[in-house]
């Protein structure tokens, strides 16, 4: 028998996050880890009047294929996920590992080809997105390698993320509309401005957003959520910037991140850990030093690190930045096989003006 608030979660990202109409192709897809969220997902699927299509993994094949397959065999995709992502008016995809670090001594040359390999895939679904034309959203199920990633143990760990997603709430859509109502004012406050400026411990970075869009994350693309991001001028980012927390990518905790920006372009990047895999992270291709996203972070319903991008990055009061591909729909150009997230914690010291404004004090948005 299912929690409930799974029953509710599965409800909420049907109607709210994905918005599934009569006749919709949707494809939902997760580890057999996510059994339970993958079928109650499935069963509200068929009750909107949508044709639901299931892709299920098991844990642990893609560290199989980066082992044991060849150069062509990491690089071929998949017809029938090539198939989907053309045809798809709505995608699902749910986080749900048995081990987190599991692809942690893959060779770096070996993960760069198969995540080079889908840049197309992915483009074409930011492509699709930004034309209206496919719906999709991202999710986790909580696990007991995520728990172990957050240290907490499973039971806390799933009452955590079933706070964050306000599945304990009679109405969890209601709070979505509330948050997307406050990011809306952000945002109505946020367009017509041109320039970004953010300062903290070892930081003082800036960047242009004229003219560009910025868009209210309120559950739909991310669940749960709670931020507005643009895509910033490609060529303007100038100074450096030091991450507050850990990444974890592809299997390895990268902390310690600092970057340098010349002309929107990383010029001088180190980690404390494990620095060889993230400068070859850099080297991907040519946009993975540019910035594709700016963010700000505005759920206060998440107040702690976890380790995982998906709940860090929304943590009220910080901001984070995506190296690599940007949206379109924000007017970004920057083109990449990557999109990789950096959260920066200015919850204690530090601040963002926006056109010389305060925006963001030591945790406080000073326009809501």
């Amino acid at each position: 028998m299912a929690d409930p608030r799974v029953q509710r979660m599965a409800d909420v990202l049907v109607r709210h996050s994905l918005g599934l109409q009569p006749g919709d192709l949707v494809v939902i897809n997760g580890s057999t880890l996510a059994s339970d969220l993958i079928t109650e997902t499935y069963r509200a699927a068929l009750r909107s009047g949508a044709n639901p299509v299931v892709q299920t993994q098991l844990p642990g094949l893609t560290e199989v294929l980066l082992t044991e397959g060849s150069e062509n065999q990491i690089r071929t995709i998949s017809p029938v996920e090539e198939l989907l992502n053309n045809q798809a008016n709505a995608e699902l995809r749910i986080i749900a590992e048995e081990n987190t670090k599991a692809l942690s001594s893959t060779p770096n040359d070996r993960l760069n080809s198969f995540t080079s390999a889908r840049s197309s895939l992915n483009r074409n679904r930011m492509e699709r997105a930004g034309r209206g034309e496919l719906r999709w959203s991202l999710t986790l199920f909580p696990t007991n390698a995520h728990a172990q990633d957050a240290g907490m143990s499973l039971s806390e760990y799933r009452e955590f993320v079933f706070e964050a997603c306000g599945l304990n709430d009679d109405d969890p859509v209601a709070r979505w509309r509330e948050l997307s109502a406050r990011q809306a004012r952000m945002i109505e406050w946020l367009e017509p401005r041109r320039e970004v400026t953010v300062i903290g411990s070892e930081t003082n970075l800036t960047l242009s957003i004229a003219g560009r869009s910025w868009n209210n994350s309120d559950g739909k693309r991310n669940f749960p959520s709670g931020e507005v991001f643009t895509g910033p001028i490609e060529d303007s980012a100038e100074g450096h910037i030091r991450f507050s927390f850990p990444a974890n990518i592809q299997g390895h905790e990268v902390a310690g991140i600092r970057l340098r920006f010349e002309h929107g372009k990383v010029v001088d990047a180190s980690a404390e850990r494990n620095e060889p895999f993230f400068l070859s992270l850099l080297d991907t291709d040519e946009g993975a030093r540019r910035i594709g996203e700016f963010a700000f972070g505005t759920n206060n319903g998440i107040q702690r690190f976890t380790g995982n991008t998906l709940y860090d990055e929304k943590i009220g009061g910080t901001i984070h930045l995506a190296l690599g591909a940007g949206y379109p729909d924000t007017g970004s150009t920057n083109v990449s096989a990557i999109h990789q997230d950096l959260v920066c914690d200015l919850r204690e010291v530090g601040e963002v003006r926006v056109d010389g404004d305060v925006f963001l004090a030591e945790g406080k948005y000073l326009v809501n």
